[in-house]
C-alpha cells in the first residue's frame, strides 16, 4: 500500500464530520450561555522571540525630526532606560485636547516619513561620530586617532590664532548649513547659525552666502515680489481646480508636510494635474498627471512659448496686470522707463524680431507646438490655478530666468493672492519664531562672503581671482572687493564636500589649507577630509524646539531623549568653549550669556532656559499663544489654527496693501537691475536682464558642439530615500532603493545595456559608476542619477558610488544658481567595479515594484 501524498495528509487533517462539529459548537454554545469560555485564554504575543520591550514597559517622549528635507515632523521615542527601542509618529494624541485618531483638515497628524522612523539606524550606526578625533593621514585617507576634549580643543584654537595673525580677517571660511543640526536653540544656517555668530564676533570669518538648493529661486522672490514669503500653506491646493507641478515631485520633496494629503483631497475635489519634467515621478502616477516630457534647462524657453499664446489670444487677466504689475506690458512700464524692453514686446519680438511662439520654444524644449497652447490654454482659463515651479529646474545656468518666467505667468493669469491659485518661486509661508540663541550685532558679521561652491576657485587661483569669478559680496568688514585669503575651513550641519558641484575641484583645494574641522554626529565624506572631528549629540541627545521648514504651522517639543552617545556634545557647547579658551570670559560671556564655563559639562539647565524664555517672549508675546512652557513641554506639540487658509498676497490684492518692492508692485520690469550700472561691483558680477528672459546654457541637448562629444544630459534630482547625504549609511533605506543612474528604454537599447548592467557616466569632469535602471519613465537624451550618495573614490579617482556632483560644474551663474542640473555626460557598459555590498544588499526588494525593460 502506497504512502498516502501530502495532499490527502491536509485533507485528513482538515476533516471534520457533521457530527464532530456540531459537538463542539454545542460545546461552545453551552459555555457562552454560562457566562464564560470554558477554554483558559492565552495572551496574545506580537513578537516571535523573547526578549522584546513591550510598551507598557517603556517611556514614550514626544520629540521630531531635524533635517532640511522639506518638512519637519513628529518622531515619538519609546525607549528603555536609555535606549531608544523603537520610533512611532503623531497618532491624536500629542496635542492639546487631542485624542487617539484625531487627525482633522484644521489638525492633521504631523506623520513622519520613512526617513525619520529608521532614524534609529543611523543614531546607533557603524558610522556614529564618538568622541573627538584628529587626523593622522593624508586628507581622505579617512585614518584618525581618538583625542581628548582638550587636545582637540587646544589644537584648534591654536590653529585659529595662528591662521587669524598670519592670514587676517578671512582666514576661517563658515560653511555651515541647515543639515543636520536645526532647532531653535541648536541652529546650522549660513545666516542665523552658531558658527557664524562664533567666528564674526571672533573677527575671522569668511561666509558662504547662496543656498545651493534654490539661489536662483531666491533671486527670482525678492526681485519680482520682494519677499522669499511668496507661498501659501499647503491646505490651500486642495481648492485649486489645475496643478501644473514644473519639475516637481511632491512623493519625494515636499514643503510642510500633508502636501500629499491636501493634494489627494484635490484630485478628489475634481482638481486636473500636469508634470512638466524630463521623468514620469510617482507623483505623476498618483494623480494620472498629464505628463509633458522636457529638454533640461530649457524651462523659460517652454514658459515663454505660453505667455505668446496667451497674450496672441487675449487670455491674459489685463485688469489684474493693471492694478498689480509693472513692466508686463507698455501701460505697466514706469514712466523713466518708457523706451526701455516691458515683457510682452520682449514675448511678441518686438526689438529682436524673435517672437516666443510655441513653435520657436518647440525647437527649443522638445514639446510640441500643440502641447505649449493647449497647456497655455488650460491655465490662463482654469481658475483658481497653481502653477508650482518648483525648485528643481532653478538648479541650471540662469535658472533665475525660469522662476521669473514663472511669476510672469502667474501674473498675466491673475493666479495670485487668490485660494487655490499660487505665486510660488521660494514659497516661504507662515512665519516662525526661528532663533532661542541670543541674536544681537555679532550674528551675521563676515570679514568677506562669497558664493558657497566657488571657495575651490578662490583657495586654488588665490589671489589672481576677480570679484565676480566667486561672487564676492559687496561689504566686507575686511574691505570691499577685498579677494580672502582663505586658509581654514569649518563645517557645522553640512557635507558640503560630498554635496557642493564639481567635487574634483574640491579635492585639489582641500590640500592646501592648514585647518579642516568638523562638526558631525556621523562620519560622513565631509569628515573623512577634516583635520580634527567633533563629535556632535543628535537632537535626540539634546533640548530644542522644532519648527516646520518653510510651511506648516506648528512647533513640536524636542526634549533630551537619551544621554549624548560616546562623548558627543553639541555645537553650542563647542563654540561655547573655544569661546572661553580663546578670549577668556569676555569672548566666552559675551558668546553664551546665560552660561558660565561649567556648561561644557552641563548645558540641560542653560538650553531650557533659553528655551522658556523663547517661548514667553517670542511665540506667547508675538504669536498669541495662551499654552505655558509647561504646558508645551506636556503635551509636546502645538497646532495653530489659522484664521483663514494662509495665501501668499491675498491682503496685496483684497485690501491694496503693497508689494515690498521698490514700486509696491509685482515687478516683472526689475527697476533695480535696469539701473545697475557697473555688475561687476555686484555680487552677482554678471548683467541680468531687467526682465525675464530665455538664456541659452551653457551645456544642454541643444548644443550640436557639445553633444557630439556627451550626448546626454544628466540631471540629479532629490530622492526619495535620502535628505541630500543624510541616511545615505542606512541599511534599511538602501534595500528599498538603489543608487542608480535611469535611462531611457531606446537609449539603451542602442547601447546595449540591460537593467543591472554596471555602467560608467562620465565628462570632461569626472568619472562614476553606477547600476543602470531601463525604463520608458524617462525621455530619450536624459540620465538621472539622484544627488547624496557618499563620495567614495577608487585608487585612480573615480567614484564608484555614484555622486553625480562629479561630474558637475561650479561655473556661477550670474544670480547665483547652482548649475546641478547643467551637465552634458556620456554613459557605456563597463568592467570597472561598483561599490560592493554597499547599495545591493541580498534583501533588496526594490526591483519588484519596477518594470524593467
Amino acid at each position: 500500500m502506497s504512502e498516502p501524498s501530502w495532499q490527502d495528509k491536509l485533507k485528513s487533517a482538515l476533516k471534520m464530520d457533521r457530527r464532530s462539529f456540531l459537538k463542539t459548537t454545542a460545546v461552545g454554545s453551552a459555555a457562552i450561555a454560562a457566562g464564560g469560555l470554558t477554554l483558559k485564554p492565552k495572551e496574545a504575543k506580537a513578537f516571535a522571540y523573547e526578549p522584546y520591550p513591550r510598551d507598557n514597559d517603556l517611556t514614550t517622549v514626544v520629540t521630531s525630526c531635524a533635517h532640511n528635507c522639506g518638512s519637519r515632523h513628529m518622531l515619538v521615542a519609546h525607549k528603555k532606560g536609555d535606549v531608544i527601542v523603537r520610533l512611532s509618529t503623531d497618532d491624536g494624541r500629542y496635542q492639546k485636547g487631542g485624542e487617539f485618531g484625531k487627525d482633522t483638515f484644521e489638525e492633521p497628524q504631523m506623520r513622519a516619513c520613512l526617513r525619520g522612523r529608521s532614524y534609529r539606524s543611523r543614531l546607533y550606526s557603524q558610522e556614529r561620530l564618538l568622541y573627538p578625533m584628529i587626523s593622522t593621514g593624508k586628507r581622505g585617507e579617512g585614518k584618525f586617532k581618538r583625542a581628548s576634549w582638550d587636545a582637540a580643543l587646544d589644537h584648534v584654537a591654536g590653529k585659529m590664532e595662528e591662521l587669524k595673525s598670519k592670514y587676517g580677517p578671512t582666514a576661517l571660511l563658515d560653511q555651515s548649513y541647515a543639515g543636520a543640526s536645526y532647532g531653535v536653540l541648536h541652529k546650522s544656517d549660513q545666516i542665523e547659525g552658531l558658527l557664524g555668530r562664533f567666528l564674526g564676533m571672533y573677527g575671522c570669518r569668511t561666509s558662504s552666502w547662496s543656498v545651493p538648493s534654490y539661489e536662483g529661486t531666491k533671486f527670482s522672490s525678492k526681485t519680482t515680489f520682494g519677499t522669499i514669503e511668496d507661498g501659501n500653506e499647503d491646505d490651500t491646493f486642495a481648492h485649486s481646480k489645475l496643478i501644473i507641478m514644473w519639475g516637481w515631485n511632491p512623493a519625494y520633496t515636499f514643503h510642510g508636510g500633508n502636501t500629499f494629503y491636501y493634494m489627494r483631497m484635490a484630485k478628489q475635489n475634481g482638481c486636473k494635474f500636469v508634470l512638466v519634467d524630463p521623468q514620469y515621478t510617482d507623483s505623476a502616477s498618483a494623480y494620472d498627471a498629464w505628463w509633458i516630457p522636457i529638454r533640461p534647462n530649457t524651462d523659460a524657453a517652454m514658459m515663454a512659448g505660453m505667455a505668446h499664446y496667451i497674450f496672441t489670444s487675449n487670455l491674459q487677466d489685463q485688469n489684474f496686470i493693471n492694478k498689480f504689475v509693472q513692466g508686463m506690458d507698455a501701460g505697466t512700464m514706469p514712466d523713466w522707463a518708457k523706451d526701455k524692453e516691458n515683457f510682452k514686446d520682449y514675448i511678441l519680438g518686438t526689438y529682436d524680431k524673435t517672437p516666443k511662439s510655441p513653435e520657436w520654444a518647440a525647437e527649443i524644449c522638445g514639446v510640441s507646438a500643440d502641447d505649449i497652447k493647449k497647456l497655455a490654454q488650460l491655465y490662463a482659463t482654469t481658475k483658481p490655478a497653481a502653477l508650482k515651479a518648483s525648485w528643481a529646474p532653478g538648479r541650471n545656468a540662469y535658472g533665475e530666468q525660469y522662476n521669473r518666467m514663472a511669476a510672469a505667468l502667474q501674473s498675466m493669469t491673475g493666479n495670485i493672492g487668490i485660494l487655490g491659485g499660487c505665486a510660488e518661486g521660494i514659497g516661504k509661508a507662515w512665519h516662525a519664531e526661528g532663533v532661542a540663541y541670543p541674536y544681537d550685532e555679532f550674528a551675521n558679521v563676515f570679514y568677506e562672503s562669497i558664493k558657497s561652491d566657488r571657495w575651490a576657485h578662490c583657495v586654488l587661483n588665490y589671489p589672481n581671482v576677480k570679484r565676480e569669478e566667486i561672487g564676492l559680496w559687496p561689504g566686507g568688514k575686511a574691505g570691499d572687493g577685498v579677494i580672502p585669503n582663505i586658509r581654514g575651513i569649518f563645517w557645522q550641519g553640512s557635507d558640503w564636500f560630498n554635496q557642493l558641484t564639481n567635487i574634483n575641484k574640491e579635492i585639489q583645494a582641500i590640500n592646501k589649507l592648514d585647518l579642516v574641522v568638523c562638526n558631525d554626529s556621523t562620519i560622513t565624506p565631509s569628515g573623512l577630509y577634516a583635520d580634527v572631528l567633533f563629535p556632535i549629540a543628535t537632537h535626540f541627545e539634546r533640548h530644542d524646539v522644532a519648527l516646520p521648514w518653510y510651511k506648516g504651522h506648528y512647533y513640536i517639543h524636542r526634549p533630551k531623549v537619551i544621554e549624548p552617545l560616546g562623548e558627543s556634545k553639541t555645537d553650542l557647547q563647542i563654540y561655547t568653549e573655544l569661546a572661553y579658551r580663546l578670549g577668556g570670559d569676555q569672548f566666552g560671556k559675551r558668546y553664551n550669556p546665560k552660561a558660565n564655563r561649567d556648561y561644557f559639562l552641563y548645558n540641560d539647565a542653560v538650553d531650557n532656559a533659553y528655551l522658556q524664555e523663547w517661548w514667553e517672549h517670542k511665540v506667547m508675546a508675538h504669536q498669541h499663544v495662551d499654552m505655558s512652557w509647561a504646558e508645551f513641554q506636556k503635551y509636546g506639540i502645538y497646532k495653530f489654527k489659522l484664521d483663514r487658509p494662509h495665501v501668499a498676497f491675498q491682503d496685496n490684492v483684497e485690501k491694496g496693501v503693497p508689494w515690498p518692492t521698490a514700486s509696491g508692485k509685482i515687478e516683472i520690469f526689475s527697476g533695480q537691475l535696469a539701473q545697475y550700472d557697473d555688475w561687476t561691483k555686484t555680487a552677482y558680477g554678471y548683467e541680468i536682464p531687467a526682465i525675464p528672459k530665455w538664456i541659452e546654457p551653457w551645456e544642454y541637448l541643444g548644443d550640436k558642439e557639445k553633444t557630439a562629444k556627451h550626448p546626454f544630459h544628466l540631471i540629479s534630482p532629490h530622492p526619495r530615500h535620502r535628505t541630500h547625504s543624510i541616511f545615505n549609511n542606512i541599511g534599511w533605506l538602501r534595500e528599498t532603493y538603489e543608487q542608480e543612474v535611469t535611462i531611457n528604454a531606446a537609449d539603451a537599447k542602442k547601447l546595449g545595456i540591460k537593467t543591472g548592467d554596471t555602467v560608467e557616466v562620465f565628462n570632461d569632469r569626472g568619472k562614476v559608476v553606477v547600476p543602470a535602471y531601463v525604463t520608458e519613465r524617462c525621455m530619450p537624451g536624459v540620465l538621472v542619477i539622484y544627488e547624496g550618495a557618499w563620495l567614495d573614490l577608487d585608487e585612480n579617482g573615480i567614484d564608484r558610488s555614484g555622486n553625480p556632483d562629479m561630474l558637475t560644474l561650479d561655473e556661477p551663474s550670474p544670480a547665483g544658481s547652482f548649475a546641478y542640473n547643467t551637465v552634458l555626460a556620456s554613459i557605456q557598459k563597463t568592467d570597472l567595479a561598483h561599490k560592493p555590498g554597499w547599495d545591493r544588499l541580498a534583501t533588496a526588494r526594490s526591483h519588484v515594484f519596477r518594470r524593467d525593460l
